[in-house]
């Protein structure tokens, strides 16, 4: 069971590692179907899942929707900000080491913090998301855009969630080491991601 763990780890870093490393750059941005997809590259994936896992790891579970509608939030009024011409230095670098933050989270998980700053946190976290998305999209396609981008991003918040259910009902035992594990990959992936950009 530990080998598959281990296992599994493993290939999760490196299909994220193998994926682009910034995915703000050569992609439509005119339709639902491109913000459906958009979500995919490698930073907002494994920063998406990251806040449903480290929601079900580190908040009540009657409050573990707080993180990812807390992500979304500042998502899209980040997004508005930056269609409206907000933006700052330096903004990809941030995103991409906004994925190591999100791997300290997990290592973090199972250490008592106040829900306020985790979540936080996550709200900082996803305007750096939001702003970029937002600067890029143009005024035609924009609503449409946003409303596939959000759909994907619920998905995969609730996939991550999915994960972190999985990890405290079937590894109870190992869930701190294997979210110590998971973050350590995430924050790897993050600095790696900070490299490319």
């Amino acid at each position: 069971m530990h080998q598959k763990t281990n296992s599994a780890l493993f290939f999760t870093a490196a299909c994220a590692l193998s994926t682009a490393a910034s995915a703000h750059t050569g992609h439509g941005t005119h339709s639902l179907m491109e913000g459906l997809i958009h979500p995919f590259g490698a930073d907002h994936l494994l920063a998406m899942m990251a806040v449903g896992i480290w929601s079900v790891s580190a908040l009540p579970a009657n409050k573990a929707w707080q993180g990812p509608a807390t992500f979304m939030l500042a998502l899209v009024i980040s997004a508005v900000l930056g269609a409206s011409g907000i933006t700052m230095p330096f903004l990809e670098q941030a995103i991409a080491l906004s994925v190591t933050l999100f791997g300290a989270m997990l290592v973090l998980a199972s250490t008592p913090m106040p829900k306020a700053f985790g979540l936080a946190l996550i709200a900082v976290a996803a305007s750096l998301h939001g702003l970029a998305h937002g600067a890029e999209t143009p005024e035609t396609g924009f609503a449409g855009y946003v409303a596939g981008f959000l759909l994907t991003t619920a998905v995969l918040h609730l996939s991550g969630g999915g994960i972190g259910l999985c990890i405290r009902r079937w590894l109870a035992e190992r869930g701190v080491t294997v979210l110590g594990s998971l973050g350590g990959l995430l924050s790897v992936a993050g600095l790696y991601l900070f490299s490319q950009v």
